[in-house]
């Protein structure tokens, strides 16, 4: 399943290259506003905390409305720019859920753990390590949720827990997300952040959430069935005939096709 995972984020990206690079075009313009023209300018350090508090609350909306943009992406569709800036109206408030979540998870690395760790003793280092763990299942929990409330629909709490779930019951593919999307970051900076930038992760997040709740969609018709090994083989069937073979020779030469 991982293997058709990268494959189709890779080849769905590919084949939307330039919508990702409109929608990244803004995330680099919140972010130049919110984090460097302050730094440029010489903000004091409060100052630099509550911009760069501000420039994660705007990073997260638009990255709710990306959100939306990159399930029709993982569906084989194309959004339009218009047809994405409608989605504002619904997208605007669990961007603002997570764009907070984002903050105290920033907040409790930069000075919580820090705090705790420097008291010493065996107590704040416990508080320390619950204070990780517990920033680590949230970071996690994100990676699901825009696109849980892109696919799905809901309100943020059932959402929320939703992505708790996912990350309780898959441990280990939201780990290798969580690398996955570290290598996408890795990758962009190499593009400037154009691309595949914070939409190539909402297009990774979006092909994660559609390839998995094929496993509970599969479970809910076969209750009694083994949960810990669903047959992703035909599972995943529908999804490899619409993507067809692809190759980089094909990429790079489609003429020879």
């Amino acid at each position: 399943m991982i293997g058709f995972y990268v494959k189709k984020a890779f080849w769905n990206g590919w084949d939307n290259v330039l919508t990702l690079g409109l929608f990244n075009l803004v995330h680099v313009l919140i972010a130049s506003l919110a984090f460097f023209l302050p730094s440029m300018l010489g903000a004091t350090s409060l100052v630099l905390l509550l911009c760069i508090s501000v420039g994660i609350l705007g990073l997260s909306v638009w990255q709710a409305v990306v959100a939306f943009a990159m399930r029709k992406v993982a569906d084989f569709g194309t959004p339009g720019i218009r047809e994405s800036l409608s989605c504002i109206s619904k997208a605007w408030k669990p961007g603002l859920a997570l764009g907070l979540v984002l903050i105290v998870i920033f907040f409790s690395i930069i000075v919580g753990i820090p705090f705790y760790l420097s008291r010493g003793g065996f107590l704040w280092i416990v508080l320390a390590s619950l204070l990780f763990w517990t920033c680590l299942i949230l970071l996690l929990a994100t990676q699901y949720f825009l696109p849980l409330v892109a696919r799905r629909g809901g309100g943020v709490g059932k959402n929320a827990k939703h992505a708790l779930v996912l990350v309780a019951d898959n441990p280990g593919f939201s780990l290798f997300l969580l690398f996955y999307r570290l290598a996408t970051v890795i990758l962009s900076v190499l593009m400037a952040f154009l691309l595949p930038g914070l939409a190539g992760i909402a297009l990774g997040g979006a092909e994660a959430v559609k390839l998995r709740l094929k496993k509970y969609e599969w479970l809910e018709q076969n209750p009694e069935a083994d949960r810990k090994n669903p047959p992703w083989e035909s599972l995943l069937a529908e999804e490899k005939e619409l993507l067809g073979i692809r190759t980089l020779k094909n990429m790079i030469f489609p003429w020879k096709d």
